[in-house]
């Protein structure tokens, strides 16, 4: 596999479209930290890393929905920089997702954190993906 980060924003992208509750992913320590980052911010519900006999082992990702509208917390998961073209971004030119209301999550220097983390950390850094 040439993007993890891709294959594991499809798995997402896949399991909210057929209205799955729960969604298992090959884990990695980056899959791990952007799974920190969209439980923070409240586009799912739970996770759970589970150890594998081999590899780095699993992540279940419990997937939010409102209760009322069965409408999904994530409507839209883009994959911004990829292996063949890197997109990096400093505090000057730090991209803002949906005017405010969806996050971009980066890689810097200072460990996986959303754009307004960065801003306020002052620290730039490849835009993995956008999230709202």
């Amino acid at each position: 596999m040439t993007d993890p980060i891709a294959d594991y924003l499809t798995r997402l992208r896949n399991a909210i479209k057929a209205r799955h509750r729960v969604v298992d992913i090959p884990a990695s320590n980056l899959k791990k930290e952007i799974t920190k980052v969209l439980f923070d911010k409240g586009y799912i519900l739970n996770y759970k890393f589970e150890d594998g006999n081999h590899g780095q082992g699993n992540i279940k990702i419990a997937l939010k929905y409102n209760a009322e509208t069965r409408e999904p917390a994530i409507t839209q998961l883009k994959r911004v920089s990829s292996p063949g073209l890197r997109r990096y971004a400093s505090v000057a030119s730090m991209p803002r997702v949906m005017n405010g209301l969806g996050i971009a999550v980066l890689s810097t220097s200072k460990g996986v954190m959303t754009d307004k983390e960065a801003r306020q950390l002052n620290v730039g850094g490849e835009v993995l993906c956008y999230v709202y």
